[in-house]
């Protein structure tokens, strides 16, 4: 089949779908993408972008507390000191999804530079090779578009339970807090995983009292253990309330004398009042009502679509790509499952999915950022590693910058040295996560690592320092 004629559409326009589209008219089809909600999808409008221009905000507010450690003091025009730094959450809202949508016009604008039609709707799949699309089309009306190549890549939603409704004032999803004018008095963050203790941290950071609802033993519980370790330690020692073992059965919007509020109720009984809700209960996948039983593409079930390395479903023709697959739910993963998947129905060369290389990054203040093998299959004894775990306490940029929690960790394996991962617990770890994922991805030894020079001082030296602490003397 040849490029030049081929016809792709793509169904959905986040991070998986417009990178795949940007691929296809590239290698020269024809290319079109429909997007129910806007183009960047929730990745851009209302999870990755938006949430991360939040925290960034409230990582600004916590610089003026380590400026006074360091001995700077902010003084008004009478010389007196200032006590307090506040957060104006409709002016910081209103920033927020003004960059989401700029980012949104930005990749708008690089779909129309290479010839890609974008078409505003719901899409379902009638066949693989025939899309139908409702809405608002371009007629009002409901359209077919034949294809030679379908990329399915519609995300996922915030998971609801009945026991929990959101109702977008008191009871809140993740995608619905940029509505928020006030910033919440006290809010209940029910869900200690990365959404979560991203923005738990954020709204603590931004001045609320915050409680955090998780049912595991300690904060994001699929983490590394040491880093999370770290990271609850963080938010207990900047006042945030944590309650372990404790599982949510509901939450209830309340009026009465204490004014306008929710409950949160646990399982054993115990009840938490606040003045907002949270909801960070995961989220499922959105491939309902596509066609896709129908036409047979195989769905895991959780309702999650099941592709392989290149992200061919079930079906000849059909792929997909991004948190709809339940592969990885990062947007770096999305994109390249989508990068990968035109290359491959397109015939251009393809390199399948490594999950083993994928860098990811939790925004918490520190971050935590992480490649390759984990503590958890070392410690299981799925993967023989050494581990060194060198803390950046004892960094002299770390001091110079005030900077007293976080750590880095290499694993290497025996004999040849090889970096098999890495955690950054720091500042800007997604910055210093860099160098040990070329050295999982390259396969370099930690001695090659450790021979590289490093700027003194600078953090990313206790990198090549845990990684000359590894060198094998035997």
């Amino acid at each position: 089949m040849s490029a030049q004629k081929t016809s792709v559409v793509v169904i959905g326009g986040g991070p998986g779908g417009y990178e795949a589209a940007l691929v296809a008219a590239h290698l020269g089809a024809e290319v079109t993408i429909v997007e129910r909600d806007g183009v960047g999808g929730a990745a851009v409008l209302t999870d990755c972008v938006p949430s991360k221009a939040l925290i960034s905000t409230a990582d600004y507010l916590s610089e003026f507390e380590t400026a006074i450690e360091l001995g700077v003091h902010l003084e008004d025009v009478e010389g007196d000191s200032v006590s307090d730094a506040r957060a104006d959450l409709a002016e910081v809202n209103a920033r927020v999804l003004d960059l989401a949508g700029a980012q949104s016009a930005d990749i708008a604008t690089r779909l129309r530079e290479v010839g890609v039609r974008t078409v505003s709707g719901q899409a379902r799949l009638l066949s693989a090779t025939r899309v139908l699309v409702e809405g608002d089309s371009g007629t009002g009306g409901a359209d077919e578009i034949d294809a030679d190549v379908v990329l399915i890549a519609t995300g996922a939603t915030p998971r609801v339970m009945d026991t929990a409704v959101p109702d977008g004032e008191r009871i809140l999803t993740w995608q619905q807090i940029y509505e928020l004018r006030e910033l919440p008095e006290r809010l209940v963050v029910v869900g200690s995983g990365v959404t979560g203790a991203e923005l738990a941290q954020a709204y603590l950071g931004l001045g609320s009292d915050v409680v955090l609802v998780s049912s595991r033993d300690r904060v994001l519980p699929g983490e590394d253990p040491d880093a999370a370790e770290v990271i609850e330690e963080v938010f207990t020692k900047r006042g945030m309330e944590v309650l372990g073992r404790s599982r949510m059965a509901a939450v209830e919007r309340v009026s009465d004398d204490d004014g306008e509020g929710v409950i949160v109720r646990l399982e054993d009984g115990r009840e938490v009042r606040g003045s907002h809700a949270l909801l960070a209960v995961g989220s499922i996948p959105q491939t309902s009502g596509m066609g896709l039983e129908e036409l047979g593409v195989e769905l895991a079930e959780t309702g999650h679509i099941v592709v392989d390395r290149v992200s061919r479903t079930s079906v000849r023709g059909v792929y997909a790509a991004g948190d709809c697959t339940g592969v990885l739910p990062l947007a770096s993963v999305a994109a390249m499952q989508g990068r990968i998947a035109m290359s491959h129905a397109l015939g251009d060369a393809v390199t399948p999915l490594n999950l083993r290389v994928v860098s990811a990054n939790i925004f918490t203040d520190p971050e935590i950022a992480t490649v390759g093998v984990s503590q958890r299959e070392v410690d299981a004894g799925d993967v023989v590693a050494d581990v060194l775990m060198l803390p950046l306490s004892r960094n002299p940029r770390a001091k110079m910058l005030g900077i007293t929690d976080g750590f880095v960790k290499l694993f290497a394996e025996p004999g040849s040295g090889s970096v098999l991962g890495g955690v950054v617990v720091a500042p800007r770890a997604s910055e210093l996560i860099f160098p040990v994922t070329l050295a999982v991805a390259h396969r370099l030894n930690v001695d090659q690592i450790a021979s590289t020079f490093t700027v003194y001082p600078s953090l990313s030296g206790s990198i090549a320092e845990a990684a000359r602490r590894l060198h094998a003397t035997d």
